[in-house]
């Protein structure tokens, strides 16, 4: 079996591409990847010799790229990562987000119903999505499969485009695909732009923690390796044409995790306790940022059997460890220094 994975040199994606690689050893697995600021190989050095792991260095804007990969490969699944996902950039740059997010996810969709026209069966097209797509929650509640649609920033909004291309390429061409749409996700090689891999960051180097507004912001936190075994049980297990939620159950305000972190932190760096709590600074809150997210898993976890294995707690506490083991990955990420490495190898 055939298996495309976009967006594999990613956050999220190399978890996936790493455990898809080692455990199904009779599959051959394609990460595909434009390798731009947040694509990273060094994300997956462990499994770069592995026979039945293939890299590809290609853009999913390019229509024709696709196409031709399509033609000369035969993909029997495609798990589509690939994405711009930091809302910050999509407030300063929303066309990046229209591109990559819509347009990208339109030119697989018709490659995938160019190549395997009308003989669909044991195929399936994985759409990864995110909560935000939903909006905002109040004080209670929680985001289900129903919620409907209400983003309200451009990176949501063209996450929210995507989805709907997706269902209804299944409902006009019949093509079998899953949606799942998941909470923040958190744990080891996520790039330091989001907020726990800056912070621990920023803590070691002393810099200032920057905490949008009063902080009281509330999210749901999913340990990615957590995520990357739903993706990997969807795949396999979930039913065409079904959107699964899946959620952490661990609901945080953002200030109250940036404590935590600050408390954990001290005391692998043995630091005294309340240190780097003085480096947080209060900012200008963002345009468009939702109050709350939450998720309820349930159906995941009732169709599927699917639940986090770890707290939030443990898994910071793993996500903690792994950054201060991994000076050198952080080094080179903050520095840039991975992109100039391979561009050369791969341009």
């Amino acid at each position: 079996m055939n298996i495309l994975v976009t967006g594999g040199a990613g956050f999220i994606g190399s978890h996936v591409v790493r455990r898809l690689v080692k455990n199904y050893p009779n599959y051959t697995i394609y990460n595909l990847d434009a390798l731009t600021y947040a694509g990273n190989l060094e994300n997956l050095t462990d499994i770069d010799t592995y026979p039945n792991y293939k890299f590809l260095k290609g853009d999913i804007v390019d229509s024709q790229y696709i196409n031709e990969l399509f033609q000369t490969t035969n993909f029997d699944g495609v798990i589509h990562l690939a994405a711009e996902s930091h809302v910050d950039r999509s407030i300063e740059d929303p066309l990046a987000f229209v591109r990559t997010n819509i347009i990208g996810t339109v030119n697989l969709l018709n490659a995938v119903k160019d190549n395997w026209k009308d003989n669909f069966e044991g195929k399936r097209f994985y759409h990864v999505s995110t909560d935000e797509v939903y909006g905002s929650l109040g004080i209670e509640g929680l985001f289900t499969e129903e919620t409907s649609y209400d983003p309200n920033s451009p990176y949501s909004a063209s996450k929210a485009s995507s989805d709907h291309f997706v269902r209804s390429y299944g409902e006009t061409y019949g093509l079998p695909y899953v949606v799942t749409n998941c909470s923040n996700n958190y744990g080891p090689y996520h790039f330091p732009e989001k907020l726990i891999p800056l912070f621990i960051n920023n803590i070691i180097e002393k810099k200032n923690l920057p905490v949008y507004g009063d902080g009281k912001y509330t999210r749901d936190w999913l340990f990615v390796e957590d995520h990357a075994k739903a993706i990997d049980l969807v795949f396999h297990k979930g039913n065409n044409g079904e959107t699964y939620n899946i959620g952490g159950f661990n609901e945080w305000q953002n200030i109250d995790l940036v404590k935590l972190l600050c408390s954990v932190m001290d005391k692998k760096l043995n630091r005294s306790q309340g240190e780097s709590e003085q480096l947080i600074t209060y900012v200008k809150d963002r345009p468009g940022h939702d109050l709350r997210y939450a998720i309820d898993a349930s159906k995941i976890n009732k169709e599927l059997g699917w639940k986090p294995s770890v707290t939030f707690e443990e898994g910071l506490e793993i996500t903690v460890d792994w950054y201060l083991n991994n000076s050198e990955w952080l080094k080179n990420v903050t520095s840039g220094d991975y992109k100039e490495y391979y561009s050369k190898m791969y341009s």
